[in-house]
C-alpha cells in the first residue's frame, strides 16, 4: 500500500497515530521552487502534463517536466507546462464517501478556488515562473467568487508595495451589480520575484443580469484572477 493511501485509510478509520501525522501531504503549486531544473522536479507528484495555453486548456500531452521543449515559447521566451494535482486521495475519498477529504483534496485548487496551474521554463530548462489562473469552467457560484482570490495573493506577498492600474470599462462592458473591476498590479517581492496580478469582475458586451424575458441569468459575467510569478530578470508581457 502506498504511503499516501495508508494515510487516507488511517484518516477514514479515525486512527490518530504518529504515522498518520507524518504521512506525506499532496504536492501543490507552492511545492515548486523557482530556479529548479526540469530534470530535478518530481514527475510523480503531479499528473496530466501538457503544453499550456496561457492559462487556458491543456494542449499537447507531455510525459513530464523535461518535455518542456515541445511547447511553443511565449513572447518572453518561456515555455508553459500545464499540470494537475495528483487525484489519488480524491478518488479514494469518492469511493468511501469521505466528504471532508473530498472537500480538502478534490480537484486542483488554491484555497477553495478551482484553478489552472502551470510551470514556465526558460531556454536552459529551469523553472523560471509559475502561472495560476482561476478556472473559467468552474460552476457559476464558484466562478462568481473567483475575483476575490486576488485578496489572498496580495496578502501572501504583502499588501503593501503593489503598483496597480485600473482599466476603465470598454464599450459594452458593465458592472456586476455596482462592482466593476479590471485591474493589473505588479510587485517585486521580498524573495526577488516579479509578481503580476490581474483581477476582473464585470459583464462583457451582451451579458446581462436578466434575460430579455425578465428571468435572472446564470453565469453571465466574467470573474477571474491571474497570478504570474517570475524571476526578476524576466519581463512581464
Amino acid at each position: 500500500m502506498r504511503p499516501i493511501v495508508a494515510f487516507v485509510a488511517l484518516v477514514l478509520l479515525g486512527v490518530a497515530t504518529s504515522r498518520a501525522e507524518e504521512a506525506p501531504r499532496r504536492a501543490d503549486v507552492w511545492s515548486l521552487k523557482l530556479g529548479t531544473p526540469a530534470s530535478q522536479l518530481p514527475n510523480n507528484d503531479f499528473i496530466d502534463y501538457a503544453c499550456g495555453s496561457n492559462g487556458g486548456p491543456p494542449q499537447q500531452p507531455l510525459s513530464g517536466w523535461s518535455d518542456y521543449g515541445k511547447c511553443r515559447p511565449e513572447p518572453n521566451g518561456l515555455r508553459e507546462v500545464y499540470f494537475r494535482y495528483d487525484d489519488e486521495i480524491e478518488y479514494w475519498a469518492k469511493a468511501h464517501r469521505a466528504r471532508t477529504l473530498l472537500a480538502q483534496y478534490g480537484g486542483t485548487k488554491v484555497l477553495d478556488f478551482p484553478v489552472i496551474v502551470s510551470g514556465l521554463f526558460d531556454a536552459s530548462g529551469t523553472l523560471a515562473g509559475l502561472r495560476i489562473v482561476t478556472d473559467p469552467q468552474a460552476s457559476p457560484p464558484e466562478r462568481k467568487q473567483a475575483y476575490t482570490l486576488s485578496n489572498f495573493f496580495k496578502a501572501r506577498y504583502g499588501s503593501e508595495g503593489w503598483t496597480c492600474t485600473d482599466t476603465p470599462p470598454a464599450p459594452g462592458e458593465t458592472p456586476v451589480g455596482t462592482l466593476y473591476i479590471n485591474q493589473r498590479c505588479t510587485k517585486l517581492t521580498k524573495d526577488n520575484l516579479r509578481a503580476m496580478l490581474e483581477t476582473r469582475f464585470l459583464r462583457l458586451p451582451g451579458q446581462a443580469e436578466f434575460s430579455g424575458g425578465g428571468k435572472l441569468t446564470v453565469g453571465e459575467f466574467e470573474s477571474s484572477t491571474r497570478l504570474h510569478l517570475l524571476r526578476a530578470d524576466i519581463p512581464i508581457e
